[in-house]
């Protein structure tokens, strides 16, 4: 019996931890998104194939030309002539001259550190992408938060306004007003919470995943504490770090690579052969003649006419000075983007300011003493109302400034070529 106690009491134990388990909540955190972000993005997944392909195309541009081998039969057709018959073959190969070959592998070899480059570069936008999107998901929890709390408070105050009329405390009009104001308030928390939810979807999408379930939660809060840089060490470390900036650079190498090409394809190409026939007896009663073996040798040299127009030169000497402007525009635009970033992360810095000065807490301190007047009959509803409205409003901008200032940090490091952002 009591054996019999001691396994049901485990298995109802076991079912227990079993249903807490399959009940758990599923919470995503920055360093978890970010890592699946890397991983298992799908755009991310089909940049890294360039990669591949130009690693394949590097093996390509190292093979020879490959030979010919021809072998050819004659014979007449009278036979009564007995001509006899000939049965010849030969070997050929193409002779490349001027270093195309060297100067193919040239070319996808830069093609190669570039596709490199260029999937670096992807991810940085990637990763500064998809941490906006994270800080806009924490911007709607906080946002449901905030409207969560305020409803919570409204409904309290509305059963406290109901059990108040009831015992002729306060009018009617009073206790309709307070539970008007908690229906209005439940709608907006439901809308604040769909917009979660349609951000937290976004999340699933940039994780790349069609199983990823959707997260019942993520963990972080907006950043607040405001960092220091200097303008003029922002736009070294961006010159210095931008891979935007090395692709231009590589560019440049690739477009000279690509006009050797051009002047080597130039070149002439050597045609080399070499062979051997064999001939049968004649036996033709007029021109008799023994069978006999013989060796041929050969080189073609082909006539360049095509080199008398220039255009495919041309456009490689034009590319390789287009590159050179092109170099400098790139130049000029990650500067200018870092001046525009770094103004707008000091905006959103002196918006933060505002809220520092105790505007937040002197809201809530109006709110509550309202709500504590209210309560006593020193006051009406529409003032509580009134403070409650500007403790939301307050809110929810100390909230959209917190999202501001992290944006224009990550966009001032997208900017700068850096990346140390940390949400916990």
């Amino acid at each position: 019996m009591i054996k019999l106690i001691n396994t049901s009491m485990l298995f109802f134990s076991v079912l227990i931890v079993s249903t807490v388990c399959a009940q758990e909540k599923q919470i995503l955190t920055f360093n978890d998104y970010l890592n699946n972000v890397k991983n298992s993005n799908i755009d991310y997944l089909v940049e890294k194939y360039n990669v591949d392909i130009a690693e394949a195309n590097l093996k390509a541009s190292k093979v020879f030309p490959d030979p010919e081998l021809s072998v050819g039969y004659s014979n007449n057709q009278n036979w009564d002539l007995q001509m006899g018959y000939g049965v010849d073959a030969a070997l050929s190969y193409t002779l490349e001259l001027g270093g195309k070959r060297g100067a193919r592998i040239k070319v996808a070899r830069t093609e190669k550190e570039m596709s490199g480059f260029l999937l670096e570069d992807y991810f940085r936008n990637l990763r500064a992408d998809a941490t906006i999107v994270f800080l806009s998901a924490l911007k709607q929890k906080g946002l449901y938060e905030i409207q969560k709390s305020s409803y919570d408070q409204m409904l309290k105050l509305a059963k406290a306004d109901s059990l108040r009329f009831r015992l002729g405390a306060i009018m009617e009009v009073d206790a309709r007003q307070s539970q008007l104001e908690a229906a209005t308030m439940l709608n907006d928390v439901h809308s604040s919470k769909g917009n979660l939810q349609e951000v937290l979807v976004q999340l699933i999408q940039f994780q790349g995943s069609k199983s990823r379930q959707l997260p019942d939660s993520i963990t972080g809060t907006l950043p607040s504490l405001q960092r220091e840089f200097d303008l003029s060490f922002l736009i070294t470390t961006a010159q210095n770090n931008r891979v935007d900036l090395q692709v231009a650079l590589k560019s440049q190498e690739l477009s000279q690579h690509n006009l050797k090409l051009a002047k080597a394809n130039r070149v002439i190409d050597l045609g080399l052969s070499i062979g051997g026939n064999y001939s049968s007896k004649v036996r033709n009663e007029i021109a008799p003649a023994p069978a006999f073996k013989g060796i041929t040798a050969g080189i073609t040299i082909p006539l360049k006419l095509s080199n008398m127009n220039k255009g495919t030169l041309r456009a490689a000497q034009l590319a390789a000075e287009q590159q050179i402007k092109q170099y400098e525009a790139i130049e000029l635009q990650i500067c200018t983007e870092v001046m525009q970033a770094y103004t707008k992360y000091k905006t959103a810095c002196n918006k933060i300011e505002q809220f520092r000065t105790g505007l937040l807490g002197d809201a809530e301190s109006i709110f509550q003493k309202k709500v504590y007047s209210y309560q006593r009959g020193e006051t009406n509803i529409l003032e509580v109302l009134n403070a409650q409205r500007t403790y939301n409003e307050i809110q929810i901008s100390y909230n959209e400034t917190l999202y501001e200032y992290a944006t224009a940090l990550v966009q001032l490091e997208r900017a700068c070529g850096i990346w140390d952002i940390d949400i916990q």
